[in-house]
């Protein structure tokens, strides 16, 4: 089964009335170029979003650009519901985890629509940072008495990291909480990612800024297991074998659950 089914790209915010003029208040597209939508053709669609509704004074956020946007945000949890719970993978890890609380951890994925598709933004760490070093990962960190809920940690973190403006983003939903070994409990907010964004990696904490196609992330082949030893007990992590970078550990399995995720909601 496609993990990532065809998605109706859409203009549509939910703010369904016509004005005097005849057009929708939220997309500015007319009654009849509303009803005809669903028929339309991918590049019809496309060029009425790039080139006939801005004419009228329309300006797609960064979600509305995403083609999956309608199937995120039933896979996601709500913004308005962070989901609960230890970790959706603490009975794996349970003993192997530090003593004490976890130290709670906010991650953005951030998704980026491009021309050719979905891409997934990431980052690798510097090797000098003493948590997780050199890895591949999601901007983030830990969640600080000054922030708002783990969707503020996310945005903070990205921006000190590479340059995120929070008007470049706008988040979608959350991810099944996950607990490292490391101690953390991270809270993935998935977040739509201005096109235009340039980022600038923070020189002490961020090596590198790339993307990967949502679609190669979310293909069940492009995804191996690892049989591994970590204090002496046998234990599998996940990797992803995309060129010139290892996409694997915690920045994987946060994928695999967006994966699953998706493939629930189809």
């Amino acid at each position: 089964m496609d993990p990532v089914p065809h998605a109706l790209l859409t203009p549509c915010i939910g703010l369904c009335r016509l004005d005097a003029q005849g057009y929708c208040a939220g997309c500015l597209r007319s009654g009849d170029e509303i009803a005809r939508w669903r028929g339309m053709s991918d590049a019809e669609r496309r060029r009425y979003m790039d080139e006939v509704l801005p004419g009228r004074g329309w300006s797609p956020s960064p979600g509305q650009r995403l083609a999956e946007r309608a199937h995120l945000l039933r896979a996601l949890h709500p913004l308005q519901q962070p989901p609960a719970g230890p970790g959706w993978n603490h009975h794996e890890l349970q003993d192997l985890l530090p003593d004490g609380a976890p130290v709670e951890a906010a991650v953005l994925a951030g998704l980026v629509p491009r021309a050719d598709g979905t891409h997934v933004l990431l980052t690798r760490r510097t090797d000098s940072l003493r948590h997780h070093g050199g890895q591949v990962s999601f901007p983030g960190g830990r969640i600080e008495a000054s922030d708002a809920d783990a969707v503020a940690a996310a945005l903070r973190e990205s921006e000190e990291e590479i340059a995120l403006a929070a008007s470049q983003a706008e988040p979608l939903g959350y991810l099944d909480p996950f607990v490292t070994i490391s101690g953390f409990r991270v809270m993935p907010v998935v977040a739509a990612i201005d096109p235009r964004f340039v980022p600038q990696p923070h020189p002490g904490e961020v090596a590198e800024v790339f993307e990967v196609p949502l679609a190669y992330l979310m293909a069940p082949d492009n995804l191996r297991s690892i049989e591994t030893d970590y204090r002496g007990r046998s234990r599998v992590v996940l990797e992803y074998g995309w060129p010139g970078q290892r996409i694997w550990g915690a920045t994987a399995a946060i994928l695999l659950n967006l994966r699953r995720r998706l493939e629930q909601a189809a």
